[in-house]
């Protein structure tokens, strides 16, 4: 039996011929060749299994699937899938636990550095023909020394606390279940509460997942909180960050700088209020990409789908809904 896959996003050629030189015996592929939950529908209606990298999935779009076995998410946030819709159509969902740690962590730094020190705003300048140097709009910070709140601290948050280990920073970490003396001491981490970073950190980096809990968690009251010059960088989801309460504190000066490769509506407005600030760097959910993990990740994808397709489960780790 040949079981198909279809890749819901709209993908490139060159990205669908990388996936297909992976693919184990016995397995096609499609993919997405325009956006929307209409598209979605018709491609997802006749296909054995699925994948969503950035792409939402409605309860529309499971409902359509007349043979779907599993949708696999090509990452870990899964805050834009409909488990309930899935649940009910008996569509088993997975993630790629842990794939996308590194890549994630070390984006994370790369924006750090990119608000920090202007980077960003400087090759926007000299993209232009203008030279900036020594008339930049703010004070440029260095990342050593610096106290830094990490917030969320699965597998990224805590492989961004490895890479900062260099820079001498104070690293404060929030986490539901604290860890252990000995692994904070391994990871020279402090544990701390959700105020004292806010109210001490000078770069605090968000890493926690989108629930009811953590929508707008970064609001005004925060922001208000913060000191002047800290920095914000969010990785997490952009529903985690009240996007008007950021570019509001961003202009009155209530915190220094931010950066985000998240957004609550994806793609981004071309008309978004956060376009064209100055002390606002911002990417287009790029963190989770590395040509180091594509061909891992994949895999990993696969293998999931080899054994839903033997009529095994899923590993509990990587298991949404079975």
């Amino acid at each position: 039996m040949v079981y198909r896959i279809t890749v819901l996003d709209h993908i490139s050629d060159v990205t669908a011929t990388k996936l297909r030189a992976l693919l184990p015996d016995g397995f096609t592929l499609d993919h997405g060749t325009a956006r929307g939950d209409a598209h979605m529908m018709e491609i997802i209606a006749d296909t054995d299994f699925a994948i969503a990298g950035q792409v939402g999935v409605s309860s529309d779009v499971f409902g359509a699937a007349k043979r779907l076995k599993l949708l696999h998410k090509w990452g870990v946030g899964y805050d834009n899938l409909d488990l309930e819709a899935a649940r009910r159509c008996g569509i088993k969902v997975a993630r790629t636990t842990g794939s996308n740690a590194l890549a994630v962590a070390e984006f994370t730094m790369g924006l750090l550095f990119s608000v920090m020190r202007h980077v960003s705003y400087g090759h926007m300048h000299m993209q232009r023909g203008v030279w900036v140097g020594g008339r930049l709009p703010r004070d440029n910070f260095l990342v050593s020394g610096k106290t830094v709140g990490i917030v969320g601290f699965g597998a990224i948050g805590s492989t961004v606390a490895k890479l900062l280990q260099g820079f001498g920073c104070n690293i404060l970490y929030s986490k539901q279940t604290r860890l252990s003396a000995e692994e904070e001491a391994r990871l020279g981490v402090t544990y701390a509460s959700f105020d004292e970073i806010i109210e001490r950190a000078d770069i605090i980096t968000l890493h926690c997942p989108l629930t009811p809990q953590t929508t707008n968690l970064f609001n005004a009251d925060v922001f208000r909180r913060m000191k002047k010059t800290a920095v914000l960088i969010n990785v997490a989801r952009g529903g985690v960050v009240d996007e008007d309460a950021l570019v509001e504190a961003l202009k009155q000066g209530e915190i220094h700088a931010a950066a985000a490769d998240v957004f609550a509506i994806e793609p981004l407005p071309a008309d978004s209020s956060m376009i064209g600030l100055d002390n606002l760097v911002l990417t287009p959910h790029l963190a989770a990409g590395a040509a180091e993990t594509f061909t891992s990740t994949v895999r990993h994808m696969f293998r999931n789908m080899q054994l839903v397709a033997a009529g095994k489960p899923v590993p509990t780790q990587d298991s949404l809904v079975d």
